[in-house]
């Protein structure tokens, strides 16, 4: 196990835990950085690490909101355990749409967009820009959902189809569920929210595939391989927490067009080193 690939775990664990919630592109981050660190890893560890890392962030979901997600609390009326079962059947039904073209598209991203960096800074740019004219568009606009259990479930179903688009590397999961849940009608805060709540099951799947497909093609894991997996988990969790309470301290005052700005700034910086790179290598 070496000192230094256990650092570019930790810088790893960070920027998934940083990025995971917050509509700038996890994925995209890990691909851009992993560039730069170099994880001196086999390939398909890599690609499957990039992915099941994010368990560790969805934790910190799970940990947050455990009561309001909790059907079975103790603390809660009656009204509110049915409440709370007709929220996860809308989660459901929100993930459906991932979950089949998941399936169906999962091994052609990873063979022809994942490692893409003209893809991932396409991406930062274009939903940078359409962050920026969705807040414009709505600003003075009084929201037709203001909170999560307003959502309806065909609401719900067309967030869900927005999520799909987050299979494009630099899209951002998170993004696209809140930018949709914005162009639909929901508040910032009902968005943010239904998108921590989406990722749980989505984010469990894909990473069971991930390391389904992982052993299915003949791989194993090593000793070092195993603690880089568990620890990266451990500091995106971490990370996670302070993540989502700052986004959603941060949305109560202020809208997203920061985050549209830094997209579009960070696209651009991220296609012109790869383009430097490309002619000079």
């Amino acid at each position: 196990m070496s000192f230094i690939e256990v650092l570019k775990v930790l810088v790893l664990g960070i920027v998934e835990g940083f990025t995971e919630w917050l509509p700038i592109s996890s994925t995209g981050h890990l691909i851009l950085v992993d560039k730069i660190v170099q994880f001196k890893q086999p390939e398909e560890f890599v690609n499957m690490f990039k992915v099941v890392i994010q368990l560790g962030a969805i934790l910190a979901v799970l940990v947050i909101y455990f009561h309001r997600l909790n059907p079975f609390s103790s603390r809660k009326k009656p009204a509110q355990k049915r409440a709370t079962l007709r929220l996860w059947m809308k989660i459901v039904v929100a993930c459906l749409p991932a979950a089949v073209f998941g399936l169906l598209l999962d091994d052609w991203i990873d063979a022809v967009l994942m490692d893409n960096a003209y893809v991932v800074s396409a991406m930062l740019i274009l939903y940078g820009v359409l962050f920026i004219l969705v807040e414009n568009r709505n600003a003075g606009t009084a929201p037709r959902a203001q909170k999560v259990g307003q959502i309806s479930f065909q609401l719900a179903l067309y967030i869900g189809l927005f999520q799909v688009l987050a299979m494009i590397p630099g899209t951002s999961r998170s993004g696209a569920t809140i930018l949709g849940a914005m162009v639909l009608g929901c508040s910032r805060g009902a968005a943010a929210e239904f998108s921590f709540f989406l990722g749980i099951p989505v984010m469990f799947g894909a990473s069971g595939l991930k390391i389904v497909k992982y052993f299915l093609e003949g791989n194993s894991f090593t000793g070092p391989q195993v603690f880089y997996l568990l620890f990266g988990m451990a500091v995106a969790f971490v990370v996670s927490v302070y993540s989502i309470k700052f986004l959603m301290g941060y949305i109560k005052n202020n809208d997203f067009k920061f985050f549209g700005y830094y997209r579009i700034v960070l696209g651009i910086i991220v296609l012109a080193y790869f383009g430097v790179t490309a002619l000079v290598g």
